[in-house]
């Protein structure tokens, strides 16, 4: 009996090595294909760089490759512990929100003194108006505010609700992105390119987004850098951080406010649909070759701000949308990551 069950575990083991060899092989297989595809354009390539270098001179760009390279570095900072934690499913929910958020607060614009209820007093419809116009001119603050809000909500459903952590999400994000498109559409006179909003664009940054999106991302990164430590506890072992006297809670709610502001200031750039590729892909990189905390992070964070420049060269080039550009190299850069961790999972 004992001889027939090792044999059982052999073949078992056997076959599953079997499966990781194959698999092995089809990722370097798909990366083979795309190393020839580059080598026959090479030419192209070069071109591509050398059409990106002259784009670089518009000043549009320039600021859309700074807000995206500091943008990157928080998405793939905050990436690493969200997927450790299986929260990475909150990004693209909190994306949504923004997007209906941000709707509303452009339809804000269209409200006016005598549009509001007749027994107001004028000057109350007056302060209102003006106020709603102000949202209107700068939705970027009133964007923050509510998917910050909406981040913590989701937080505390999903720890005191009886509804799973992914069924809290998926109801709140459809939920805002139903609202989103139905404000947009239902608002008259209001010209905006939905398309925009949820692919992203390099164009859909103003002067006032940039200011704003470089100074949240320096917050990011600072609160990051103080709490590393805290934030690492709270990821690898929460019970133990919670035994030891951490304030689990307290830095789950930083995590979950970070994450807002990340995904608030790079929806603009990556678009709402698209943003959370931005906190999943280099993190998932990371993990395929590397083991440690420190690495992945620092590993996810090169990952990042590499797939963002290559990948706004690729818009600019090619006129592709920015957020589908960035995720398709991504998605290029996932593989070949792949494709070097099963082998080394072989040896």
């Amino acid at each position: 009996m004992a001889d027939l069950l090792t044999r059982l575990f052999a073949a078992r083991k056997e076959k599953g090595a079997g499966k990781g060899r194959a698999s092995a092989v089809a990722l370097w297989c798909a990366l083979a294909l795309m190393l020839l595809w580059l080598l026959f354009h090479l030419n192209a390539v070069g071109e591509a760089f050398v059409a990106f270098g002259e784009y670089l001179q518009y000043k549009f760009i320039r600021r859309a490759l700074a807000v995206g390279i500091l943008v990157s570095l928080c998405a793939s900072l905050l990436g690493v512990s969200l997927v450790l934690k299986r929260y990475s499913m909150i990004g693209d929910g909190l994306s949504h929100v923004g997007f209906g958020a941000l709707t509303i607060a452009m339809a804000m614009g269209y409200v006016t003194a005598e549009s509001l209820p007749g027994f107001l007093p004028q000057g109350t419809r007056e302060g209102i108006a003006a106020l709603c116009a102000g949202i209107a001119g700068n939705p970027l603050p009133f964007t923050l505010v509510i998917v910050v809000l909406c981040a913590f909500l989701l937080l505390r459903l999903s720890e005191r609700s009886a509804m799973r952590g992914d069924s809290v999400i998926a109801l709140i994000s459809t939920s805002a992105l139903a609202a989103g498109v139905v404000v947009t559409s239902t608002t008259k006179g209001m010209n905006v390119d939905v398309s925009n909003y949820m692919f992203g664009s390099i164009l859909a940054m103003s002067s006032s987004d940039v200011y704003v999106s470089v100074a949240l991302s320096v917050v990011v990164l600072v609160l990051f850098a103080l709490f590393y430590s805290r934030i690492f506890a709270v990821t690898f072992d929460e019970p133990f951080a919670r035994a030891t006297g951490v304030r689990v809670g307290l830095y789950n709610m930083l995590i979950a406010m970070l994450t807002a502001m990340t995904v608030v200031v790079g929806m603009r750039m990556m678009g709402t649909l698209l943003i959370s590729s931005l906190i999943i892909f280099p993190a998932l990189s990371a993990m395929r070759v590397f083991s440690h905390f420190r690495s992945v992070t620092i590993c996810a964070a090169v990952v990042s701000v590499v797939c963002f420049v290559v990948g706004l060269m690729l818009s600019c080039v090619y006129s592709l949308p920015t957020g589908a550009g960035i995720v398709a190299v991504n998605l290029a850069v996932f593989l070949g990551f792949s494709a070097v961790g099963a082998t080394r999972r072989q040896r």
